[in-house]
C-alpha cells in the first residue's frame, strides 16, 4: 500500500510568525519625523497681518523691531515689554542669509529668553539699497 507524503508546515508558520512579529516592533520605530506647521498663503498680495513682530539683523549688526532701530544689549529688554501683554507669542527673523549663522542663533536666544514661542526664520539676500 503506497504512502501518502504531506508537507510540513509547522516550521514554515513559526517563521512566517517569528517575521511577522519583527516587523511589528520595528515599523514604529522607522516611522519619525518633526511636526512643521506651514505658513498660510492668501491669493491677496494686499493683505499683511496686523500686529507681527519682524526682528531684522542687517549686514552692519544692526538690530530693528518692525521699523524702530534697537541696541542689541536692549532687546531682550524690550522684547520682554511687547511679549508681556501679547496673546500671540510668534515673531520672525529677518536676516541677510550671507550674515554668520551664529548672530541669527544669537537673535534666537534673545527672543526665546523673552518669552517668544513660535519663532520663523526669513532668509534673504538683501541689495545695497535695502540695507
Amino acid at each position: 500500500m503506497p504512502t501518502k507524503a504531506e508537507p510540513n508546515v509547522v516550521p514554515l508558520c513559526d517563521v512566517l510568525l517569528v517575521l511577522l512579529i519583527i516587523f511589528m516592533v520595528i515599523t514604529p520605530m522607522i516611522q519619525k519625523g518633526i511636526d512643521v506647521k506651514l505658513p498660510e498663503t492668501t491669493t491677496d498680495t494686499s493683505a499683511t497681518p496686523s500686529g507681527l513682530i519682524v526682528l531684522t539683523l542687517k549686514k552692519d549688526m544692526s538690530v530693528l523691531i518692525n521699523t524702530e532701530e534697537i541696541e542689541l544689549s536692549m532687546l531682550q529688554d524690550r522684547l520682554k515689554n511687547i511679549y508681556s501683554t501679547r496673546q500671540d507669542k510668534t515673531i520672525f527673523i529677518r536676516a541677510d542669509a550671507k550674515l554668520p549663522y551664529s548672530r541669527v542663533i544669537e537673535l534666537i536666544d534673545i527672543a526665546k529668553g523673552a518669552g517668544v514661542e513660535i519663532l520663523g526664520i526669513i532668509p534673504e539676500y538683501f541689495t545695497e539699497e535695502e540695507m
